[in-house]
Order: structure tokens, then sequence, then C-alpha cells
């Protein structure tokens, strides 16, 4: 290991020991891996790196979907999904639960965010199981498990910022086309755990439903679901790329939000403005230092040692594709989604594609992988806010959400080893390169 490589790494590693927000970890350890190199100007070369990094017209999207999402969570939507999702299954055991994940499944596929999909649905729905006898810490479980699966139901934002990480070698496109499979896969086997559970704790069974009653939700929650069709249908179809579509979504759920529901209110905008330009520059800052980062890593030959290290272990690529997950996992519980993906995905991916695995299938498992972090301990971001809205602790609540971790990290390896589930799609439709 040459020397910018130890500091770069012995810097990071004490920085995200003493909490130092993880932006700044990877730039000031980038700075000082430059400073090592005597013959670099750090600052110019780090300044550079970060503004080239964020220099694609691609990641235009990321605000305009973040904004969209912002305006659909704080108009009514989750409400409408909520009741749409009750006349579908609330009638059976358990249904306020299955309420919860297809409600999260609808939010998180409009918003493209699991945060806004938790504070969207959890709002709402952990109160209302607690009040039908459903044990808080159970109902939070779901919530909070349900959420990720916005991230692998398109729109995605974390889609778009793995696209980038490739070098724009895997088309957005093809990667929300390629999440939808999973991304159900996953919802409905957090089902199948919350019926079992709701089986043997005897949780509430709802009031029959009609077809009145489910027409009456659907069309009510109609306006919300054509968001989908508007952003996938005109990709598709080639009337815009994606950047283009997060644009027309801004303008729909504006409309909606505004016009049609009304439960937005034009002095509304500018705080929700504000949000969308926090939330956006955070991920940009992200995204800017840990391109300066991943050149650091590149000119000193750090993937392609790592790789034939890994190589040498075996050559069986289904095993290399469980020990690359393994590391996922461990990386997940310490580090948030969008920094793992850009500093990992130019380390792993040249390996796998020395071994057959396409960049497409990887970049969808590595996503799973990573979902599982946001809902564990020391890190998990959709694990505390869901705690916070919840009303619960984290120790209160990991006895509960353990059988949905492992749902989801059986899933993810039947993902990993069935790479027909995201990739049937993007090759039906001539997208897989």
């Amino acid at each position: 290991m040459t020397l910018p490589v130890i500091v770069l790494v012995v810097s990071f590693a004490i920085l995200i020991l003493i909490n130092v927000p993880i932006a700044f970890c990877m730039g000031i350890a980038t700075v000082l891996s430059f400073l090592s190199m005597s013959d670099l100007p750090a600052f110019v070369a780090v300044a550079h790196g970060i503004a080239t990094g964020i220099d694609s017209f691609a990641l235009l999207a990321i605000p305009f979907f973040v904004l969209s999402g912002l305006l659909m969570a704080n108009g009514g939507i989750a409400r409408r999904l909520i009741d749409l999702a009750n006349a579908l299954v609330g009638p059976f055991r358990g249904g306020l639960a299955f309420v919860n994940i297809i409600t999260c499944m609808f939010f998180g596929a409009i918003a493209g965010s699991s945060t806004a999909a938790l504070s969207g649905v959890g709002g709402f729905m952990i109160p209302l199981m607690s009040r039908f006898g459903y044990n808080r810490e159970f109902s939070t479980s779901i919530t909070v498990t349900a959420s990720t699966t916005g991230l692998l139901i398109p729109p995605s934002n974390i889609m778009i910022v793995y696209s980038l990480a490739t070098g724009g070698g895997v088309s957005i496109a093809a990667l929300f086309l390629a999440g939808y499979i999973p991304g159900i896969l996953m919802g409905l086997g957090l089902m199948a755990v919350s019926a079992w559970i709701s089986i043997k704790n005897n949780y509430g069974k709802g009031e029959p439903t009609s077809l009145k009653a489910i027409t009456t939700s659907f069309l009510r929650a109609l306006p919300s679901l054509f968001l989908i069709f508007i952003v996938m249908g005109g990709i598709l179809a080639g009337w815009f790329t994606p950047t283009e579509a997060s644009a027309i979504a801004v303008l729909y759920a504006f409309i909606l939000a505004v016009f049609v529901y009304r439960e937005v209110k034009l002095p509304d905008i500018p705080k929700i403005l504000l949000q969308c330009g926090i939330t956006t520059s955070v991920v940009f800052l992200l995204i800017g230092t840990s391109m300066a980062m991943s050149w650091v890593l590149a000119s000193e030959h750090v993937p392609q040692n790592l790789g034939a290290a890994l190589l040498n272990t075996s050559g069986n690529k289904f095993v290399l594709l469980l020990l690359i997950n393994i590391i996922l996992l461990a990386v997940g519980f310490f580090m948030d989604m969008t920094p793992a993906v850009l500093i990992f995905t130019p380390i792993f991916l040249p390996i796998l594609q020395q071994i057959g695995i396409h960049p497409l299938h990887f970049g969808i498992i590595m996503i799973m992988n990573l979902c599982i972090g946001l809902c564990t301990p020391p890190v998990g971001t959709c694990l505390f806010l869901g705690c916070s809205i919840g009303g619960t602790t984290v120790s209160k609540l990991m006895r509960y959400i353990i059988p949905f971790f492992i749902t989801m990290v059986v899933i993810l390896l039947i993902t990993m080893y069935v790479p027909s589930l995201s990739m049937w799609l993007p090759d039906k439709l001539g997208l897989l390169k």
C-alpha cells in the first residue's frame, strides 16, 4: 500500500470515528492524501475534482426528483395511497400491515426516496396500527424496512448516482426498469413475514371492502399513480430523457399538490424549495468529494490491486459475488448509501465485470444490499427516523425488526443468484447493453 493510500485510509477512518460528516471525511482525507504527493497542488486538485465530479447533465435529475418528492409528500398523496391500499388488502388478517407495505411501495415509487416514504406513510400508519391493537415496534419495523422499496422501484435518486459512478456505463432508464421486479419481490417478502407475525399474534382483521370502495379509492389515488406512467412511459417511449422526465415530474407534482389536491399553499413553496436545496447540496457535496477521492484510488491502482487479491481468493464468480456482498453489508452498517455507492462502485465493478457479472445486475444487488444498511445501527438513517416517528427506541425495535432483516437478506440472495430478475425487463425492451 502506497503512502497516499495509507494517508487516505487512516485519515478517513479517524474522521469517521470522531463523527465528522461523511462528505467532509472524504474531502479532508483526499486533501491530506494529495498533500502526501509532493508534486501536486492539493487544494487546487481537490477543488477541480469536486467541480468536475458534479459537472453532469444527468445529475440535474436529482434536485428535480427531490423537489417532486417533497411536493408529493406535502400534498396529501400518502393519505390517498393509504386509502387505496386499505381497500385492496385491509380486510385480510394483518391487513393494516399489508396496507403499510403497499403504501410505502406506491409512495416510494412516486417520491423516489425512502425517507419521504417513511415520513409520509409512517406518520399516519404507525399511530393507526397502534389504535387497532398492533404492537408499536412491529408497526415501526414494517414501515422502516418497507420504506426502502422506493429505492428499488423507480424513479430512484440512488440509481442516478450509481449510473454516474459507473461513468455512464449503465443507462438510467435500464436501471429504472431493472428495479421493478426486485422491488416488488422485496415488498412481497415483507408482506409474507408480516402475515406470519400477524397470524401468530392475532393482529386485527379489518372490515370487508366492496368493489365501490376499491373503485372510489382508486379514482382518488389515480392522479398520484399517473406520475409513474408519465415518468417511465415518457422515458421508454423516447419522448424525453430521465433528466427531462424529472423536470416534468416537478411540474405535474406542483399542479397536483397546489391546484388539484390543494394541500400545498403557495406560501409553502419557499420552505419546500429550501428543503430541496439543502438535500440536494448534501448529495452533490458527497458526489464531488467522492469523485476526488476516487481519483486518488485510481491513480494508486487500488481497484486493480484489490481485484487481483479477490480473484486470487476464488475464481468462482458466485463466491466472489457473495464475498463482495458481505463486504457491502458490513459497509452499510457504518456508511450511508450514497457515499458507499460512490466509493465502492469503481472498486468492485471492474472485478465483477472480469468474471462476467453485468454492471446492471451488480447495481441492483448493491442498492438492495445497502438498503439493509439504512435499517441497521449505528448509522441507519431509516432506523433512527422510524424510531423518532414511531415514538420508540432502537433497543426496543431490534427484537421485532430481525425477521424483516432476514427476509431482506434472503430476497437479496435470490436476486443475486437469479440475474434474470433484474435483467429481464431491460432485456425485453432492448435497453440491455
